[in-house]
């Protein structure tokens, strides 16, 4: 059985799709090593996670740890935390964006 050519417009677009796809996880690979940092209490916590949405480092304020009130402490910690998330998370989706002009490819970010 003979091999079929693809037409023009076909082979064309294949093309695009894969550059599109090589480009995606290049810009996967440099999302992954930026590191994202938000501060909650005035800026008595840090917390920076990294494109892969993981927690790399922390910091306290000395004077932000009070035995009497952990939960303030906490509740800070989580607020600090959530806050690098979300800066990482739509620095993909921008980034993500640009490249497939818009469309939302599942699994990709």
């Amino acid at each position: 059985m003979a091999k079929r050519k693809m037409p023009g417009n076909m082979g064309n677009m294949m093309k695009q799709v894969q550059k599109m796809q090589k480009d995606m996880m290049k810009k996967q690979g440099e999302l992954e090593k930026r590191e994202y940092e938000a501060t909650a209490g005035g800026g008595a916590i840090t917390a920076v996670v990294n494109g892969k949405k993981e927690l790399v480092k922390i910091e306290l304020n000395e004077e932000i740890v009070d035995p009497e009130d952990i939960e303030m402490l906490q509740d800070l910690i989580i607020t600090s935390v959530n806050a690098a998330m979300l800066k990482a998370g739509e620095d993909s989706e921008k980034s993500m964006g640009k490249l497939t002009g818009g469309m939302n490819i599942p699994g990709m970010f």
